[in-house]
């Protein structure tokens, strides 16, 4: 594999047999769990050991392709009911897992609508589970070509508004191959700008409370040998003021409403304000599947609410043996306000890159038109 091909493995998928790579360890170790159930899936999911809205909908498709290949095989379905029954209940179980990520409710409503089709008229079981099995599957084979369209679509957007041929680009958390199936969306098109020889440099936030930008971003861009440099969240603007070459700032989307306002991780806002002051360009990169044109704005999207022990705590190794160790940061009974994500208005945006291509404001107008985007 060239090195502009190189990329790291989060979902390791055989039929029958389900690995995920665990991030909540990264960079320090690396750890792959098998997902052998529903139930697995779900606690992955939960707990963040898979994030990214992509990867999280793909590991919950698969952790149950695995759960009722394995169950079938042992005679526990004998009848198209039951399937069905298995599949459908399953699926709604996986969706509790965490609320603001459309990709997970999108991949869910479409393989419930397959499941329910197939089984019309049908009597024979394996023909239920060999359809959602291959459903499954192949969402894991398209998301890595989605990604790697959305890095060609948006690489020439920058390249045709930038001010020069070679630029920087900072981005927010991770959007990498360890949140998608593979290449990643708004890393994916720092991937292809790196591999067209049109980055100068590549910029990644911390991504505070929970650190993805520093564990798992940073890691990224090491792996792929891509010039980086890692800064805390409150530095952008200065470093905007200061670095003229960086020319726009890139980030994924967890979900993007029917108006273009995007929930995408907390600290994405401010990032897009400080964009808009110093004339930069703010680019959403997602995959279509982001898109819920259900929601009418960004003032609908629930937006989930973590533990407070992210923000006061912080995990790591101690310098000293590797050790993994955690250690509080704040006074304790201090209060904690800790939502996953915000919402940055339409109008802040300067594009959103999807597989599908880029979609971008009509002239004078704050807001996108998704709706007529996707049925186009």
């Amino acid at each position: 594999m060239s090195e502009n091909n190189r990329t790291l493995e989060a979902i390791k998928y055989t039929r029958g047999d389900l690995r995920i790579l665990n991030q909540l360890v990264l960079p320090h170790e690396t750890i792959y769990e098998t997902i052998a159930n529903v139930q697995d899936g779900h606690a992955a999911i939960k707990t963040m050991k898979t994030r990214g809205a992509p990867a999280i909908a793909i590991v919950a498709a698969l952790s149950l392709a695995v759960d009722v290949n394995n169950r079938f095989k042992n005679g526990e379905f004998t009848t198209v009911d039951q399937v069905v029954q298995f599949l459908n209940q399953s699926l709604e179980y996986l969706k509790t897992s965490r609320p603001t990520a459309v990709n997970l409710f999108d991949a869910a409503a479409k393989l419930s609508k397959l499941i329910n089709t197939t089984s019309c008229n049908i009597q024979d079981p394996a023909i239920v589970v060999e359809t959602y099995i291959g459903a499954a599957e192949q969402m894991l084979i398209d998301d890595v070509q989605d990604n790697k369209n959305i890095g060609k679509f948006g690489a020439q957007y920058i390249m045709e508004h930038a001010k020069s041929k070679q630029i920087s680009v900072l981005t927010h958390c991770n959007t990498g191959s360890l949140a998608t199936a593979g290449w990643g969306t708004a890393l994916g098109i720092i991937r292809d700008l790196h591999a067209n020889h049109q980055l100068q440099h590549a910029y990644c936030t911390e991504t505070r409370p929970y650190n993805q930008g520093s564990r798992l971003t940073a890691y990224e861009l090491v792996y792929e040998n891509i010039p980086a440099t890692l800064i805390c969240d409150n530095m952008a603007s200065a470093l905007l003021k200061q670095k003229p070459d960086v020319q726009a700032i890139v980030v994924g989307a967890d979900r993007v409403a029917a108006n273009g306002d995007t929930a995408n991780k907390i600290g994405t806002y401010q990032l897009a304000i400080t964009a808009k002051y110093h004339g930069i360009l703010f680019i959403v990169a997602a995959p279509s599947t982001s898109i819920d044109l259900n929601t009418k704005n960004g003032d609908a999207i629930v937006i989930e609410q973590r533990p407070p022990e992210e923000l006061v705590t912080v995990s790591g190794v101690r310098v000293s043996d590797n050790v993994p160790t955690s250690v509080r940061t704040a006074a304790e009974n201090i209060g904690v306000w800790n939502p996953s994500f915000d919402v940055t208005p339409a109008s802040l945006i300067s594009a959103i890159v999807t597989e599908k291509g880029v979609v971008v404001k009509k002239e004078g107008e704050d807001e996108f038109d998704m709706t007529s985007f996707l049925n186009n």
